[in-house]
């Protein structure tokens, strides 16, 4: 019964700063190959199939990609493995096309990504046009979409993960106690260790985000672009980051929405979730307290006890395989978007009266184990259950309603030592060409991570501020100072002048 609970999603940095310590070989800025060009044909029938956070926060009632974008076009690239060795072992990368209607308006190649990590982007750019991505900025870019390596119809990773295992998803189960994480460290043992000795381990130490931006930028060398524009929400903020700081000359408009902090899918990122979750969460208590048919409360304090009482009464007696970490991630999945409070409030009444929710479409296996290669990949996780217990006893207090899962043990702890080349770096070296888009209320990906993601870019970036809740801002909210002002940069170039804070807007 567990669903994904992924940040990227909908949800989730940048800078011309070369990673520290790392060879010249790994910043291929200087390179001169250049792959072969990408040959187009028909899309697989069900592209991208995967489903990714940032997707839940856009475009729900967006058209299929068959009838919102019959125009895309797939194609495969060819790139190494490891970087360091470009003419060794070859992966393949699934690449798709929006290309545009009007090649007098074009003026380039938008690369997008929709967040996870783990969740497919082939059919991004189709869910975009069908989610109302203005005519300016599809009339003035090929929009391009890709599976990142590990994923989908690229070469895909696997951790071997059972039905059962897939069913637990990505979260720890709440830790309401020291002995609680101690319980729990040797399933995240477990899973590590599959997927270190999984039939495509030899994937492992290559599956990262700055592999993923060198990727990238095979992509845009394949497409014969001089430099590429980028639009990525949620973990696809902190790729177009690192690919902006691999790559500051072949950067053209970089737009981020939905930022994570400038360390990515880490340890610290993965604990602000409870956070996100404090921040979000009084947005559904107003609007079930204005409802007073939901049976869930007449203000929003009543409402905020009926979660505590619900989790509570969960833990100890679950309804329907539903118990109180399930309830907790159900709760917190369902605020990535404001068109979910009825169907949150529907399953709070249903498990109140002891009814079983539906049981949801099974989590892919291939989402989960990219989700656990690229995180545990990419930066140093704690490696003894007391840092957990430590981390765990503080985000309970700290953000009692999530904070027992986001501060508890994950298999990282575990993970192999096998990383070929330290985190990339996010500074505020490069050129000005960075917009950052972010919503106040954000629960997968919390302002206060995007705002130290602002610092860090320092004069690379101008930051805009919308006041409402949500994960994912563009073109999905409804806050049109924020949306006009990512397709001004898009289309014409033109970006704020300063950081900008949108009012919310009025209730009609």
């Amino acid at each position: 019964m567990r669903k994904t609970l992924s940040l990227a999603l909908a949800a989730t940095a940048v800078a011309a700063a070369a990673m520290s310590g790392a060879s010249a070989a790994a910043t291929p800025d200087s390179a001169t190959a250049t792959p072969d060009s990408l040959k187009w044909g028909p899309c697989p029938q069900k592209a991208g199939s995967q489903k990714s956070g940032s997707q839940k926060a856009g475009p729900q009632n967006a058209k299929s990609q068959t009838t919102a974008a019959p125009r895309l076009e797939c194609a495969t690239l060819d790139v190494p493995l490891d970087y360091r060795a470009p003419e060794g072992r070859q992966i393949e990368i699934a690449v798709s096309r929006l290309a545009s209607k009007d090649p007098s308006k074009r003026r380039g190649v938008l690369l997008t990504n929709p967040g996870g990590p783990g969740g497919s982007g082939l059919d991004y750019p189709a869910l975009l046009a069908g989610a109302g991505l203005p005519k300016d900025v599809l009339d003035s870019y090929d929009v391009i979409g890709f599976d990142p390596r590990g994923v989908g119809r690229s070469t895909p990773v696997t951790c071997d993960l059972t039905p059962r295992q897939q069913a637990r998803g990505n979260f720890p189960p709440y830790a309401h106690t020291a002995a609680d994480v101690a319980k729990e460290a040797p399933y995240a043992r477990t899973i590590a260790e599959q997927c270190a000795t999984s039939r495509t381990a030899w994937m492992l130490p290559h599956t990262t985000t700055a592999n993923t931006a060198r990727d990238m930028d095979r992509i845009r060398a394949a497409l014969g672009a001089r430099k590429a524009s980028y639009l990525g929400a949620s973990y696809g903020s902190y790729l177009g980051a690192v690919y902006t700081t691999l790559f500051p000359g072949r950067s053209d408009r970089i737009v981020l929405d939905s930022n994570m902090g400038p360390g990515g899918y880490d340890v610290s990122n993965f604990r602000l979730l409870g956070r996100g979750m404090e921040d979000r969460f009084p947005d559904f208590a107003a609007h079930a307290a204005a409802h007073p048919e939901y049976g869930l409360g007449t203000t929003p304090k009543q409402v905020t006890a009926k979660f505590f009482e619900l989790a509570k009464r969960l833990d100890a007696q679950p309804v329907g395989g539903i118990d109180g970490t399930l309830f907790r991630g159900v709760t917190f999945d369902r605020l990535y978007v404001d068109g979910l409070m009825p169907e949150l409030a529907a399953e709070w009444q249903a498990l109140d009266k002891g009814k079983p929710l539906p049981s949801p479409p099974p989590i892919s296996e291939n989402l989960l184990a990219s989700h656990f290669y690229v995180t545990c990949g990419d930066s140093r996780w704690p490696g003894t259950v007391r840092d957990y217990q430590r981390n765990a006893a503080i985000d309970r207090l700290k953000y009692p309603k999530l904070g027992g899962s986001t501060g508890s043990i994950k298999p990282c702890a575990y993970w192999p030592d096998s990383r070929v080349e330290p985190p990339v770096r996010i500074g505020d070296r490069g050129p000005s060409n960075v917009l950052m888009v972010q919503n106040e209320r954000d629960p997968g990906t919390p302002l206060v991570g995007a705002m130290k993601l602002r610092r860090a870019f320092g004069d690379r970036a101008t930051m805009v501020t919308a006041d409402q809740g949500g994960h994912g801002v563009y073109p999905f909210g409804r806050n049109m100072c924020a949306n006009d002002s990512v397709t001004a940069f898009l289309a014409d170039g033109q970006r704020p002048p300063k950081d900008l804070a949108c009012a919310a807007k009025p209730n009609k």
